[in-house]
């Protein structure tokens, strides 16, 4: 079994021109079965480290490692094996006539026997709860469905890490947690999953590990509940933990919460906690 991280990123920057640098001298380690958001406003560099990642750029200094191989030397399909992307905007990875030939496009393509295409489509759309849209038109399904689509398409190339590009811009409630809940899923059974996002109860919510972008570069690494529990100094970012956090610390001057609220539920539990230990008549 190889020891080699997920993905390895030692002192990469990248250059649009020589006056833009878009990232500066990143380094990160992301190792299997991690679940990563990262965070940031527009322009600090996100989405372009990840079109970094998946080869679509190549970085103008540094090198990335993909299961300890250098990615200068993997093509963008090769590594695309590897790192599955989904683009924030699902339409633009979308252009076969039926779901079932979309997500079965690439295995065509690499001369997979019929009856292999068959079972991994099969098991790919009921991973994203597709199976009924197969012999849709993917442009007359929902936006979220789309991105189930492509979700899909990802997950039948066997890419065991996958890469979300803003995954619920444009979701409604529903939706966001559709999609976020399939990656959960998929996190579970040991796929490593990085999402990008301006929400942040989603990854209050979801994610285990946060990454804070600034100014093109890493400004803040670790645990959720460590990076949204410094709130000053998160200010510099313009980046506010989630409403259900704030309101927990407010809280904590009154009564013995942990320091690890995150969510409407875990605070939910941990209110009925203390009034189960306070006994009748009391709270």
């Amino acid at each position: 079994m190889s020891m080699e991280p997920a993905i390895r990123i030692d002192h990469v920057s990248y250059s649009y021109d020589s006056e833009n640098n878009s990232i500066e001298d990143i380094n990160l380690t992301i190792e299997d079965n991690e679940f990563v958001a990262i965070i940031g406003q527009n322009g600090a560099g996100k989405s372009t480290l990840l079109k970094n990642l998946t080869g679509l750029l190549r970085p103008t200094r540094g090198e990335i490692y993909i299961r300890g191989k250098n990615a200068r030397a993997m093509s963008v399909s090769v590594i695309s094996r590897e790192i599955g992307f989904v683009l924030q905007n699902p339409d633009r990875q979308l252009f076969a006539s039926t779901v079932y030939d979309e997500v079965a496009y690439a295995l065509v393509n690499a001369g997979m026997r019929q009856e292999e295409i068959e079972n991994k489509v099969r098991e790919s759309l009921e991973s994203v709860g597709l199976s009924a849209a197969a012999d849709m038109f993917p442009p007359a399904l929902s936006k979220g469905d789309r991105a189930k689509v492509v979700i899909a398409s990802v997950l039948a190339m066997g890419s065991k890490m996958i890469i979300l590009d803003e995954p619920t811009s444009g979701q409604d409630y529903r939706s966001c947690h559709q999609i976020m809940d399939i990656a959960k899923n998929l996190h579970r059974m040991g796929r490593t999953i990085v999402f990008v996002t301006h929400n942040m109860s989603l990854v209050a919510e979801y994610a285990k590990r946060t990454i804070v972008m600034m100014q093109k570069h890493v400004l803040w690494d670790g645990r959720v509940e460590d990076v949204f529990g410094c709130e000053e100094e998160l200010a510099g970012t313009h980046i506010l933990p989630p409403q259900i956090i704030r309101l927990a610390r407010q809280l904590r001057g009154e009564i013995p919460l942990e320091e690890t609220v995150l969510t409407v539920a875990e605070l939910g539990e941990q209110l009925l906690a203390l009034k189960r230990a306070a006994g009748p008549g009391e709270g």
